[in-house]
């Protein structure tokens, strides 16, 4: 559909989906920087509601944003609102007829849906509503099944269903331009996935962490505790190539057990690369490899636009690192020193945020975006156990609740200089508040909730949870 360039004063109305609210602005925002724009809010912004005003954007940009939003469900070019119908007509019948005219001509079709949020109305209330607006001058004809242009009256009822008024808080009327991409969050659902793991990432936080990520066409995207590659998964349908490394061989090469019911051994073809072939991404795998991410195997360069990833805790994948945690070792025999590997030993939850922001610092672009899970137990929780680190900016920092007392933070950061010598080693925890300090102390409380949660789910599922 051609854009009407001549068209001026136009502002656009976000209808956002009601889940995972936290995420929903970082994401927007995230979506908008890709396009070199900035977030500006209309008039009375509340993040919390499911209807946003934006200002200063053209049709090309919130189409951009639709064709990669998860938390949006459609945008609309707002053309009235109001609290009540009679400030929606007012507002209506003050709005520019050259910007209403080119939808509106007798030889275009059109069809004008009802909306309401929180609220049922029955199909003789949706008739007396779009009967109602008969003093808009549309000219064209009715086409409920193929129309050129769709129209869409939204009432805005609250978000408590347990107090629903009878009248709405809030009316608006617009255009209907694009839908989001909620239809990914089923379409790459995990329980259609070829190969999962126990702690496999749901679709719509994948792909809600690339687009905190500003992922785009061409991007190196990196994961470091890659598992069975969902992030991946996400960032590939972005057009990004993606890599990985894990420590787990037989996750990386997909041997042993599944995760599958009624699944005891994974097949010959369960691994990574035949999940990206499952969505038609294949060409977008660079590799993945096994790894130890405490230890430096990569050049030191920046390497990567982005690094997404969600480190163990401890519950259902370990925390672990190459070394023996001995007091005292054999040496290998001389002979074989250069292919010894040792045991493992424990990586503390505070190593693997140290590690993982200094490798951001280091191989990081300018520019280019860490984003990662925070375990946090939500009694002793502040602001001071985000990890940081002088060459990152924090950005955003949303929870997403798993019970009472346990959470996880998505942690989204933008690395702003490089590195010098003094950052070589930094402590990124305040020491007067960091419980992960206490590893066992802090794995106690915080799974001591979480187990009881994860008992009554199947042991064996997609649930997500390291």
């Amino acid at each position: 559909m051609a854009t009407h360039k001549n068209r001026t004063c136009l502002q656009y109305l976000l209808h956002l989906a009601q889940d995972n609210l936290d995420f929903r602005l970082p994401e927007i925002k995230a979506l908008l920087a890709l396009r070199g724009k900035p977030f500006q809010p209309g008039e009375h912004f509340k993040e919390k509601s499911p209807f946003w005003c934006l200002d200063g954007l053209s049709e090309e940009d919130v189409r951009g944003i639709m064709a990669r939003s998860v938390c949006s469900k459609s945008v609309f070019e707002l053309w009235g609102h109001g609290h009540t119908h009679s400030e929606l007509r007012t507002s209506l019948l003050n709005y520019p007829p050259e910007n209403m005219s080119p939808f509106m001509h007798k030889d275009s079709t059109y069809k004008i849906d009802v909306y309401t949020f929180n609220k049922t109305l029955e199909f003789a209330d949706r008739i007396k509503r779009i009967d109602a607006m008969e003093y808009l001058p549309f000219g064209g004809t009715v086409s409920l099944k193929r129309p050129q242009h769709i129209f869409c009256l939204l009432e805005d009822y609250g978000t408590d269903p347990n107090n629903i008024p009878e009248h709405p808080n809030y009316i608006y009327f617009g255009r209907w331009i694009a839908d989001g991409q909620r239809e990914l969050i089923r379409s790459h659902s995990v329980k259609n996935r070829h190969f999962i793991g126990n702690t496999s990432m749901d679709a719509g936080l994948s792909f809600l962490m690339a687009n905190h990520a500003k992922v785009k066409e061409n991007d190196i995207v990196f994961d470091p505790f890659v598992g069975t590659g969902s992030l991946l998964v996400a960032c590939s349908q972005f057009r990004a190539y993606v890599c990985g490394t894990d420590i787990d061989y037989n996750t990386i090469h997909g041997k042993g057990r599944s995760s599958r019911k009624n699944q005891k051994w994974r097949g010959p073809d369960e691994n990574i690369r035949a999940n990206l072939r499952q969505y038609g991404t294949e060409k977008m795998y660079l590799d993945v490899m096994v790894c130890d991410a405490s230890k430096p195997v990569w050049r030191e360069a920046p390497l990567f636009d982005a690094i997404i990833t969600d480190p163990p805790y401890g519950i259902r994948e370990s925390t672990r690192r190459t070394g023996s945690n001995k007091d005292i070792t054999k040496a290998p025999d001389a002979n074989y020193l250069e292919s010894h590997v040792p045991v493992s030993q424990a990586y503390h939850l505070n190593d693997i945020f140290t590690d993982l922001l200094n490798f951001s610092a280091h191989h990081l672009v300018m520019g280019g975006r860490l984003v990662y899970w925070l375990p946090v137990y939500r009694p002793e929780y502040c602001e001071e156990m985000v990890p940081l680190n002088p060459c990152l900016r924090l950005l955003s920092n949303c929870e997403q609740t798993l019970s009472s007392h346990t959470s996880r933070r998505l942690i989204t950061m933008e690395k702003f200089k490089e590195p010098e010598e003094l950052d070589s080693v930094v402590h990124p925890i305040d020491p007067r508040f960091s419980p992960y300090q206490g590893h066992n102390a802090f794995r106690e409380k915080y799974f001591s909730g979480l187990n009881k949660r994860c008992s009554k789910e199947d042991n064996r599922s997609d649930v997500n949870g390291k």
